[in-house]
């Protein structure tokens, strides 16, 4: 697709989508609550047909074959043998959700999240950490900063923690070039976030105390049931990293979409690990996590309707500076040729916050140029910052990353009223912005 011919309004049905998720909720909450697949449906109706009608039936399926063969499937098992996984781990026995707990599960779910990923960390740790707060009246401040944490920022210094990382490492970024390049920014991220929520959670602990009867009173002692499940989550992360590493000449094409031998090798494996983790794992442990479809059933509705709408966002973005967004591209340049650092955190990071950060991080690595053996030295504060900004500002909505709609549908099943999209966007906005500002001062200048 030509994304320098095209108009606009082809972005319609993927503003369209975002709105809805971000308006339905609260203006027709029971609709949405029964409809939301139709209504993701419905916006990527707008645009197939239109499309079809406009480039015809061969390019339609190009496209779609493309976008759902070689994007969405390996996302979507992805996103599923983590969440299986993790769901039949079960951390027995219950932890008292007091500030100074609460404080340090986040500390230890930010650095898993670069070891096995931002939604590996979030599936394992989101049910226990809740779980531990069920006597709390206030918690749904814990899960948004579950979210800017685990989620997000703590995922920023391997291949493995975030998508748009292992992109880079795909494109040949060495693996531990982020952690010894955005060390200190996450470092400084996660210093002021941790504090932030220490001070937050123990005002209203003070304030509220704590329920003279928990919901779920003391285990004999502390422990995992479904154990092996950590088996096989070393083996999910095994295989993502192996697709990375594994260069084969073998291909399957379907309609025009090359799929490599590694990536199929991927999938296939991801989705044995699914099969077995239901076959071994005991019933009584999905009981006592309170495993459901639910949430994995909401965020592939929502990100099929996604990945198909911002399709021709993409084109156009890729379409660099003589695209229908040539101004953002534009923006990132400083007068004598060379790029801004500051600016391509910002553009990378609040794009991130909307669109998919993995192909967002695609368009400004190419923007810079597309050579890492440049970008790693000589634009080494610039691939920094277009890392960050993907990264980090995934945070900034609940669509910025894959694992913030599958957290806050797993707290909401667990009955915990979280904020609406424009309600964590308060969040996001009196917080994190204000953060990344002062990053962008004391790192990207």
């Amino acid at each position: 697709m030509d994304g320098s011919a095209l108009s606009p309004l082809w972005g319609v049905p993927f503003a369209g989508l975002l709105l809805s998720i971000a308006l339905a909720p609260l203006l027709a909450p029971s609709f949405w609550h029964h409809h939301y697949g139709k209504v993701a449906a419905a916006w990527a109706l707008a645009f197939i047909v239109p499309f079809a009608a406009s480039f015809g039936l061969p390019a339609l399926t190009h496209e779609l074959v493309h976008v759902l063969l070689g994007e969405y499937v390996p996302f979507i098992i992805l996103l599923t043998a983590l969440f299986v996984v993790a769901g039949g781990i079960f951390i027995r026995g219950n932890l008292h959700g007091s500030p100074g707990l609460n404080t340090g599960l986040l500390a230890i779910g930010a650095v898993l999240a670069s070891l096995m990923g931002t939604t590996g960390a979030s599936m394992l740790l989101i049910r226990p950490l809740i779980r531990a707060n069920d006597n709390r009246v206030h918690k749904a401040h814990v899960v948004v900063f579950f979210i800017f944490i685990v989620s997000n920022v703590g995922g920023s210094l391997t291949p493995l923690g975030d998508p748009p990382l292992f992109l880079g490492f795909l494109k040949g970024v060495d693996f531990f070039w982020t952690a010894l390049h955005i060390f200190p920014e996450t470092l400084f991220t996660l210093g002021v976030l941790l504090v932030l929520f220490w001070l937050i959670d123990s005002y209203c602990y003070r304030k509220e105390g704590v329920l003279k009867v928990d919901p779920t009173p003391d285990t004999p002692r502390m422990g995992f049931d479904g154990a092996a499940n950590f088996v096989l989550l070393g083996g999910v992360v095994a295989l993502v990293l192996l697709s990375g590493l594994w260069k084969s000449p073998v291909q399957l094409e379907i309609y025009g979409t090359h799929m490599g031998l590694p990536g199929l090798v991927r999938d296939a494996g991801l989705v044995v690990i699914i099969l077995l983790s239901l076959w071994i794992t005991p019933g009584r442990v999905h009981a006592d996590n309170q495993f459901g479809w639910g949430p994995m059933a909401e965020v592939a509705k929502l990100f099929a309707g996604i990945f198909l709408t911002i399709v021709p966002v993409i084109a156009m973005l890729k379409a660099g500076a003589d695209g229908p967004f040539g101004a953002i591209v534009r923006a990132v340049t400083r007068p004598d040729g060379q790029p801004d650092p500051a600016m391509y955190f910002w553009a990378t990071g609040i794009l991130s916050s909307f669109l998919d950060n993995a192909p967002t991080y695609l368009v400004f690595f190419n923007s810079a140029g597309g050579d890492p053996a440049v970008l790693m030295t000589t634009h080494a504060a610039t691939l920094a910052a277009i890392s960050a900004g993907a990264v980090f500002m995934g945070a900034n909505s609940y669509i910025g990353n894959a694992p913030n709609l599958m957290v806050k549908a797993i707290a909401e099943d667990r009955g915990v009223r979280m904020p609406s999209f424009f309600g964590y966007m308060l969040w996001s906005g009196g917080i994190l912005v204000p953060l990344f500002i002062i990053q962008t001062f004391l790192f990207f200048r």
